[in-house]
């Protein structure tokens, strides 16, 4: 999700546009097709990028985060989002099915290692990824990190973010009967996996006008309208996850993994004005990660295509590609 008003403004910090030198739909089984690309140097710094959501899928912007001379980058959409096929579906899709297929692109690609750089839900899987496998990752570069708590959740859609923004609160609550309004996303759930196309549609494109209207903090609460299919997939991969509760074993699980990958070098970037990922669960990763460098960015808020967000992680990658010139 990068369709924010600061992208032009963002565009200035970024490398030049690039093409992929590969493209590839990759069979992960159960039925899952996921489509990968790889750009840049093919004998260059193995990187993997994580794109958000869950549900967002990839974009090319995502490609000029990095010197393309120095790595080969990775990206690609996760089940059911994107070019993965097939569209909007949960079936075999859960945090552990994504792990798996990170390891399945790592393996087909001949790539003993790599950094793992990802944002808001991809931070989260980028972590988890981590924390399963830390022999493959070099180093992690995190943004915008959310840890999948209960608390997060209950501050995005409980209505503490809604303290903020009542009248884009209001909007978001609106749809859903004053009777089931303790649970918003049970409450969407029933209807995002209604059965009913038009009915699907019309309550994605209002999940996802929520997310995305808090995401910059030049935002005036109005997001616009998303196009349908996008927005219904995003919604229903969001809240099959959220209602799932990322499929963790526990609340808390990545906290308390923590000293799996206390030894990888990292870098948290996190803009002070987050709304949808506050900063106090990157600060609290950080205090328990002593490998990692914490950069909180003034004046930001979450989205990858703000200026601040964009111009320090372009100047964390190509201080790290220095070290491995």
């Amino acid at each position: 999700m990068d369709k924010y008003p600061d992208q032009k403004r963002a565009v200035q910090y970024l490398h030049p546009p690039i093409e992929p030198f590969d493209q590839r739909m990759m069979d992960v089984g159960q039925g899952h097709r996921i489509y990968v690309e790889q750009c840049g140097n093919p004998n260059g710094v193995p990187v993997v990028v994580l794109h958000g959501g869950p549900g967002g899928g990839c974009s090319p912007a995502m490609r000029r985060y990095f010197d393309p001379k120095v790595y080969r980058i990775v990206l690609f959409d996760q089940r059911g989002c994107g070019r993965s096929r097939p569209h909007a579906s949960v079936e075999d899709n859960t945090t552990w099915h994504l792990v798996a297929d990170i390891e399945r692109i790592r393996r087909e690609l001949g790539i003993e290692a790599w950094i793992a750089f990802g944002g808001s839900w991809g931070a989260t899987l980028a972590l988890v990824y981590a924390q399963t496998h830390p022999e493959r990752v070099t180093n992690l570069i995190l943004r915008g990190v959310f840890l999948m708590t209960k608390a997060e959740l209950d501050w995005f859609y409980g209505g503490g973010a809604g303290r903020f923004w009542p009248e884009t609160w209001a909007r978001f609550v609106e749809p859903v009967p004053v009777a089931e309004r303790g649970d918003l996303i049970a409450a969407y759930n029933k209807r995002l996996f209604s059965g009913d196309s038009a009915e699907e549609v019309r309550f994605g494109r209002s999940w996802s006008a929520w997310e995305n209207a808090l995401a910059s903090i030049h935002s005036s609460g109005n997001a616009g309208e998303s196009p349908g299919e996008y927005a219904r997939a995003f919604a229903r991969l969001e809240n099959h996850y959220f209602i799932n509760n990322g499929f963790l074993e526990f609340d808390g699980q990545i906290l308390a993994n923590m000293g799996r990958i206390s030894h990888i070098p990292g870098v948290i970037v996190q803009g002070r004005y987050d709304m949808i990922c506050p900063p106090s669960a990157a600060w609290r990763i950080s205090e328990l990660w002593p490998a990692s460098e914490l950069k909180m960015v003034r004046n930001a808020g979450h989205a990858l295509s703000e200026p601040g967000i964009s111009a320090e992680l372009v100047r964390v990658m190509d201080r790290l590609a220095e070290d491995f010139a």
